[in-house]
């Protein structure tokens, strides 16, 4: 469905009237759409035929180069430690590596989740020690792959192969071609896959991880046929599907593990590329709700898993591992491609905004294995069964929070920054995921072109974009417009376009491009509430894309990362390893916490006012010291909510429970700058 609106030719192109919107002064043609045109784009690889055609199309590794506070956490990201973590963790240890020798005993899942995103970082960076540091595990996987095709360790699960760890390294090859274009990539997929093949269905898939997570083995089978055009391997994509959990089972999940819904539950709507099944692209939304609307009721993007969503532990207490965190964040990446839907843009930004920048410390040097909306204390304490999963450091902040998380958190930033800008199957270029950037992109007929956004966004609304070309192109250039952004407004070289309703869908401005043409988006950011229905009617507060917690004062212990009261015991050091450089944290409050908002007889909450300030462009700005943004309101204490007998973040009260009398003056800051946080509130209705 495409709306089209009309503006006349007088002056400033502002007044509307029905049709196509046109400015006669620029030659602009403007309209608001639900998906761009095109089913075949000439620049970049399209979704081949008999494959669902799709409208927005990743740009390869490196053409997308963020800059701003997105650049800045790449840097610490080198700096800290996913770019660093060769050296730290035993798991990446070369001597007796499974990946890099056949009598290897250790790496099998380690080295591809960290290899992922180390690979992208070094691409996006350009660091020339990472690029060659990422190279020595890619020759290893591509000299080593067997005869029969299998790539990588043998591992088995009885007489099962297990093949979990091969979907991971397949990620991490697909932008290893992207940057390099070695076509021993393209055959070595397609050996393995012609392997994978081969194996009977009774003992294809069969495992704990692998059969949750066919659709990430599936993804990969589709990127490939899409390069080489190789019918014979299409057939695999019904094996994979008939043999991955079903994810389209409805009213229900087929499991309840939080890594395997964030990862399983895209997996229809990617089959669906292959059949064009509406029903099965349909599942993956009913998947996603399902999930939600069980354990999700709570702000910022994610859902009560702990490490396993259990009935009747909902509450905003219950929080996400950081691998579901970036897996989430990479299945909408890959829905907006499959989809087209601003939807998963817009749910991408509220997860990586809100959730996934309190999941680390600021530095990166550390990491939580769990995050939650209100979480109160993060200490090393064991709280079973308040969370899921009775071990130590599960809430500390370090270097070792389970080797998971510590191996997979590095895709996150990366594959963000990779998709902020996407080509378009009319061969024009759209903006998906709002930051600064620089984009380097064919459009029109090959025609190569710089878009350099400059933004402070999340914390300010307005987006200027640049075009720098030779000579003149004609293309069309679409504008994601968050769903919160009502009223938003387009210009073009200062001149108004007129828009209307486009809030959740793309402003579409085709034209003449000349070099030096901008374009000011402004997306008006305001207060807005969310009311928790199904969790006490509890409250959360955004401001744009932000959703606000309070904020309380945090007092970082730091701590010894060997000792095992800290951390989890299933990640080791590296031999020589200082230590020191690597410390873990116990976050304890050091300011009251436990307090209501007052709201009005219409539930608004009653003092809210801004205080804008503008990020030095030093540090992290998702800090309580370096946040440019900072918010009031007022709430009444409640004094009886504390800790529960694990010493765990009590549940919310009821709206029955005793509040003080006396007005309390609140701070609230952005929630991916809460460390510790109050993020669903209980509310005072103040009539």
């Amino acid at each position: 469905m495409k709306h089209t609106i009309t503006k006349s030719l007088i002056s400033a192109c502002t007044a509307l009237i029905v049709g196509t919107a046109t400015c006669a002064a620029q030659g602009i043609t403007a309209s608001v759409v639900d998906a761009p045109d095109g089913t075949q784009s000439n620049n970049y690889v399209s979704f081949r035929t008999p494959l669902a055609p799709a409208h927005l199309l990743k740009l390869p590794v490196g053409k997308v180069q963020p800059k701003g506070w997105l650049r800045n956490y790449l840097e610490l990201q080198r700096d800290g430690l996913n770019g660093q973590l060769g050296t730290v963790s035993a798991w990446l240890d070369k001597n007796n590596n499974q990946w890099l020798s056949d009598s290897g005993d250790h790496g099998w899942e380690e080295v591809p989740y960290w290899l992922r995103g180390y690979c992208s970082l070094a691409y996006i960076l350009d660091d020339e020690a990472m690029k060659k540091e990422a190279q020595t595990w890619f020759e290893a996987v591509l000299k080593n792959q067997k005869a029969d095709g299998f790539l990588g360790p043998r591992n088995y699960e009885g007489d099962k192969p297990e093949i979990w760890a091969q979907m991971i390294m397949l990620w991490a090859l697909q932008t290893y071609y992207e940057y390099s274009g070695d076509q021993r990539v393209l055959d070595a997929m397609t050996k393995y896959f012609k392997w994978e093949m081969t194996v009977d269905d009774a003992q294809f898939l069969k495992g704990v991880w692998q059969e949750k997570r066919g659709g990430d083995n599936m993804w990969s089978v589709i990127w490939l046929y899409n390069r080489t055009g190789d019918e014979s391997i299409l057939p695999l994509i019904d094996k994979l599907h008939r043999n991955t959990s079903n994810w389209a089972m409805k009213g229900g999940l087929p499991n309840l593990h939080g890594v395997n819904v964030a990862q399983g539950f895209r997996e229809p709507a990617t089959y669906a590329v292959y059949t064009k099944d509406d029903d099965m692209r349909q599942a993956t939304y009913n998947a996603f709700n399902n999930m939600r609307e069980r354990f999700g009721q709570v702000p910022g993007g994610m859902y009560g898993a702990d490490e396993n969503a259990r009935v009747g532990y909902d509450d905003p207490r219950q929080g996400a591992e950081t691998c579901a965190i970036v897996e989430q964040m990479a299945s909408d990446e890959i829905l907006m491609g499959i989809t087209s839907d601003p939807f998963w843009a817009d749910h991408c930004e509220n997860v990586a905004l809100n959730t996934f920048t309190a999941s680390m410390t600021s530095d990166m040097k550390a990491l939580r294995y769990i995050t939650s909306p209100n979480m109160a204390i993060s200490d090393e304490k064991l709280h079973g069964p308040s969370i899921d999963n009775n071990l130590r450091g599960m809430l500390s902040m370090s270097p070792f929070s389970s080797r998971c998380c510590q191996h997979n958190h590095g895709m996150g930033w990366p594959y963000y920054a990779e998709h902020l800008v996407m080509a378009t199957s009319d061969n024009g270029l759209a903006t998906m995921l709002y930051a600064a950037s620089e984009t380097t992109a064919d459009v029109a007929d090959k025609h190569s072109v710089k878009l350099t956004e400059t933004t402070d966004y999340p914390f300010d609304g307005v987006v200027t974009l640049t075009l720098s070309t030779e000579g003149t192109v004609t293309f069309p250039l679409y504008m994601r417009i968050p769903s919160w952004a009502k009223g938003a407004t387009v210009s073009v070289n200062g001149e108004a376009v007129a828009v209307s309703k486009a809030e959740g869908r793309y402003v579409r401005i085709e034209r003449e491009w000349a070099d030096g043409d901008k374009v000011e988006l402004n997306l008006p950011m305001d207060f807005s509430e969310q009311v928790w229905q199904r969790n006490k009617a509890s409250m959360s507060i955004n401001y744009g894309p932000l959703t606000l917690s309070l904020k309380i004062g945090e007092n970082f212990e730091k701590h010894d990362s060997r000792d095992k009261e800290f951390v989890q015991d299933d990640s080791h050091w590296q031999e020589g390893v200082d230590a020191s450089l690597w410390p873990c944290y116990v976050l304890k409050p050091t300011t009251p916490w436990n307090y209501a908002l007052k709201v009005d007889g219409n539930l608004k909450p009653e003092g809210l006012s801004v205080s804008k300030g503008k990020w030095s462009g030093e540090g992290n700005p998702f800090t309580q010291e370096n946040v440019p943004l900072s918010f009031t309101a007022v709430g009444y204490q409640i004094p009886s909510w504390g800790y529960d007998s694990t010493g765990m973040t009590d549940m919310l009260p009821t709206k029955y429970v005793k509040h003080s009398d006396t007005e309390t003056q609140l701070t609230l800051i952005p929630m991916g700058a809460a460390r510790l946080r109050i993020s669903a509130f209980p509310k005072i209705v103040v009539k």
